[in-house]
């Protein structure tokens, strides 16, 4: 007889094909039901799916039930936390998902109690390699999970130790049939025991078989749905008809039971397989979109918003927390696996992009606000430029700044190799009010430039420098056109000649370099699927080439059109009606960087395709190297059996997902692609492919040749209708950028750490009057007369100096330790690091919570592992 665990719990999708809002009308009911049956059986308890922001929505309506929620938190009957929302595993930042607990567990302790100290994702689409390692940065070594195994492959049982890339482990516990495997309907309930005969039963006993496990769990709920009412009474009728043993349980409780299990087997690497449910291994270029606004404001908040908060801290300029956890807050309700995977209706695709426009303006506001404050403790002027490196590390090379002058006519100091890249020219504007000593007078205003400028610029680490600006007889060196099709650097060459980018590196010669192919899409916004009768093609690489130059700085851009199939049913017709879709392919090379840029600008207006860039390497490799949150794994394209469907419920096509870095190389050289926001890959023969967006107009589509049968989400279940997606289609400017770096030799931190440097941020601010919304705050932050014990600052500071060999996961204010700065770390490689040398700064090592650890004579960093320390004023 197996001893089951039965956990009730409610699953609890934020939003999906319906809002937030909508979720919220349903929670208000739902969720004070729960309250009340905890409260009437203290026997009982109740998961609410391990987010803290549902418990947070409901509480905006019902602040009396404060607490009563935290009494039953405080009794071991209701379970919140440890997550904020709960996250897509695949998709984001590592720092998200590591503050994405952070924020969770520090809300559930303030407001509500102890939180679940459970890693707990029960529907997530798949789960990355590192995830044992972020779970660990906050003291969680539990995981439970229901999607992405597969027990011949992987491990024969459903109970095993997950490892991350490195020495990191959680006891994982899955739920293969899904966390409504031992779901109580009230039908269920009317039929006891053909419930327990055909679903309860059949799926304990698959759990007890895969491991020969005594003690199994048995998870109880389903999306949105109620807590069950004398749980107890239900289970002794339950065990009348069993023939396993049903007991009342919790989920911490059935963990603290496996921890006992001393013959657990041992798995490391990503749990993708989608063998008993759906993974959706194309979500990662469905709605395009959501990933690079949320890979956009992922960065501002790490490489621009908190840096400059620990700029500001040092200078006396107050800035709160909460408005920051605010920011987090509004990116983190942006990723549950629904929401950034793109699987949800328009109105809630609106919904999410309303979310990235608000955390847009707070990082914006954040930004505005810190800039001109020290601007104003400067006293500077409308001559000088405030550039601010917001990396810890030294930087040596070219800053590009944004400033409004009247004239081009100006001049820099000769050490900056000032050149203009861009400038706008505003008109003079007539009859503009002015407020002044006299009254209101009226005037005219003068016209003015606004410029964008490179500057070489040198720091020692975080900080800034004022940069002075004054008119001249001459303009600056402006970026002009020149007679060539060639671009070159130290670095790169790269020529492009009839159709075809010929790239020069290393001794290296890479013709056909960068390409772009394009297919047809018969998926849906769960999944890419091919279009039956339907192939891959290159698209045409022809039409204007120009090269533009300035000082140490070339581009070339090629600007055409591609003739494409209108919509999906055109793709297999002989004389297809088509649209048009115009395209500029601009490649850069700057005289201080090794890698080669690219942007590629798609005004899309064509249905149901997917777009592709081709990195052709010449490199004959029979697997892909590729960033994951905190590490780098190589994949291989693994041998698909005919006959996949008698195993599988999608094609396991060898399509991956990576975080910022993805290439090929041997022993002799690699090439290797620094991405913003994309996230999709296919190793190639020879080359290998990123998915730049695979567009659709349905939110679930039945019989896919990658995914048959019915369709995802709800649309082939009774009464659910198909669900048009327009928005999906994603028509209109789309923008991607890419970077490429060629060499020999390139070891993981290296790539790591360059890709870091790739995607440093351009941090400027000019005090001027010309245009007040230039920054949006401009006009609305006073000028305050600033009290004489802030700290002395002048025009060129210097607060952190360092140049660790990993990359830098994030610096940002402590939540918890007034005064006090947070750095965190991570080892992307397999060799042990000594970083000793921070103790001697006066960092201490915490977790990702702040709390201090025990004191070691020496600070290893282990491989694929992440180092939190914490530095006091």
């Amino acid at each position: 007889m197996t001893k089951a665990h039965f956990v009730n719990h409610t699953h609890w999708d934020r939003e999906w094909y319906f809002t937030t809002e909508d979720a919220q009308v349903l929670s208000d009911q739902l969720f004070s039901d729960v309250l009340q049956e905890l409260e009437s059986h203290p026997e009982a308890n109740f998961t609410l799916d391990g987010q803290t922001s549902i418990v947070d929505e409901y509480v905006a309506m019902h602040p009396e039930d404060v607490d009563r929620i935290k009494a039953l938190v405080a009794r071991g009957q209701l379970f919140i936390g440890p997550w904020y929302t709960q996250t897509d595993a695949m998709l984001p930042d590592a720092e998200s998902i590591i503050r994405n607990l952070v924020i969770g567990i520090n809300d559930t302790k303030l407001k509500y109690g102890q939180p679940m100290m459970i890693g707990y994702l029960p529907d997530t689409f798949g789960f990355n390699a590192q995830l044992p390692m972020l779970l660990n940065q906050v003291g969680i070594s539990d995981f439970l999970f229901w999607r992405g195994t597969n027990f011949k492959r992987q491990m024969d049982s459903v109970y095993f130790k997950w490892q991350g890339l490195g020495e990191n482990q959680v006891y994982t516990a899955n739920f293969p049939f899904g966390y409504y495997t031992g779901q109580i309907a009230v039908d269920s309930k009317r039929h006891l025991k053909e419930f327990v005969e055909n679903r309860l039963d059949p799926g304990i006993d698959f759990s007890a078989d895969h491991g020969n496990n005594e003690t199994v769990l048995l998870p109880s709920g389903i999306d949105q749905m109620n807590i069950v009412h004398n749980v107890q009474q239900t289970l002794d009728e339950i065990n009348q008809y069993s023939h396993n043993q049903i007991l009342l349980s919790s989920y911490p409780q059935f963990m603290q039971t496996l921890r006992q299990n001393d013959d657990l087997p041992a798995y490391q690497g990503e749990l993708r397989y989608p063998t008993y449910s759906r993974v959706h291994r194309t979500i990662g270029s469905v709605r395009s979109r959501i990933k690079r606004k949320n890979f956009a404001l992922e960065q501002q908040i790490l490489r621009r918003v908190e840096p400059l908060l620990v700029i500001a801290q040092k200078c006396g300029i107050k800035v709160s927390n909460g408005v920051v956890l605010k920011l987090w807050k509004k990116l983190l309700e942006c990723q549950p696996h629904d929401t950034l995977g793109g699987s949800v209706s328009d109105n809630v695709a609106s919904d999410i992009d309303h979310r990235f426009k608000e955390g847009f303006e707070i990082a914006d506001g954040i930004e505005n606000y810190i800039k001109k404050r020290i601007a104003q403790r400067l006293k500077l002027t409308d001559q000088h430029v405030l550039v601010f490196n917001t990396d810890a590390r030294p930087f040596s090379g070219y800053k590009t700044v944004q400033f409004l002058a009247r004239s081009k006519n100006i001049k820099f100091a000769e050490k900056y190799h000032a050149a203009i890249l861009k400038a706008d020219y505003v008109p003079k504007r007539e009859n503009i009010m002015q407020q002044t000593a006299k009254g209101f007078e009226f005037k005219d205003e003068p016209g003015y430039y606004q410029l964008t400028v490179r500057l070489k610029v040198d720091f020692k680490g975080l900080g800034y420098q004022v940069v002075a600006f004054q008119a001249d007889q001459a303009a600056l060196p402006e970026l002009q056109q020149v007679e060539q099709t060639t671009i070159e650097n130290h670095a790169w060459k790269v020529a492009y000649n009839d159709g075809q980018f010929t790239g020069y590196a290393n001794g290296k010669v890479y013709p056909g370099l960068i390409s772009i192919v394009d297919s047809g899409n018969d998926g849906d916004t769960y999944d890419y699927s091919p279009l039956r009768g339907d192939q891959e093609i290159a698209l045409p690489l022809k039409g204007e080439v120009n090269v533009h130059a300035v000082t140490d700085y070339q581009e070339l851009s090629l600007t055409g059109k591609w003739r494409l199939p209108q919509q999906l049913s055109e793709r297999l017709v002989k004389d297809p009606n088509c649209g048009e879709v115009a395209y500029k392919l601009t490649l850069s090379l700057s005289a201080d960087d090794d890698v080669l840029a690219g942007r590629l600008e798609v005004d899309n207006q064509v249905l149901d395709h997917r777009i592709r860039l081709k990195i052709k390497t010449g490199i004959q490799s029979d697997h892909a190297l590729a960033q994951i949150q905190g590490g780098f794994q190589k994949t291989f394209n693994l041998p698909i059996d005919p006959n996949w469907q008698d195993e599988f419920v999608e094609k396991p096509v060898n399509l991956y997902n990576f975080d910022k870095v993805v290439g090929m190389n041997d022993e002799h050289e690699g090439i290797f692609l620094f991405a913003k926001g994309l996230k999709e890959y296919e190793l190639g023969e020879q080359a290998f492919y990123v998915t730049l967006m695979a567009t659709t107009g349905q939110l679930g589509k039945p019989n896919l040749l990658w995914r048959p049968g019915r369709a995802s989400g709800d649309t082939t279940s009774l009464g659910h209708q198909m669900t048009p997606t327009p928005l999906a289609e994603e028509l209109g400017e789309n923008t991607f950028e890419f970077g490429l770096l060629a060499g020999k030799d390139l070891q993981e931190n290296e790539l790591a750490v360059r890709a870091e440097r790739w995607l440093a941020a351009d941090v400027s601010y000019q005090l001027q009057t010309l245009n007040l919304f230039i920054n949006r705050l401009d006009n609305k932050i006073w000028e305050i007369e600033f009290d004489d014990s802030l700290p002395q600052i002048t025009e060129q500071e210097t607060l952190f100096e360092l140049d660790p060999e990993v990359t830098i996961s994030a610096l940002y204010p402590a939540y918890t330790v007034k005064g006090a700065v947070v750095l965190r770390l991570a080892n992307e490689s397999a060799k042990t690091l000594d970083l000793s040398a921070l103790l001697e700064q006066g960092f201490i090592p915490t977790n990702a919570l702040e709390e201090t650890l025990p004191k070691k004579e020496k600070l290893l960093l282990a491989p694929y592992d992440m180092l939190t320390v914490l530095k006091k004023d």
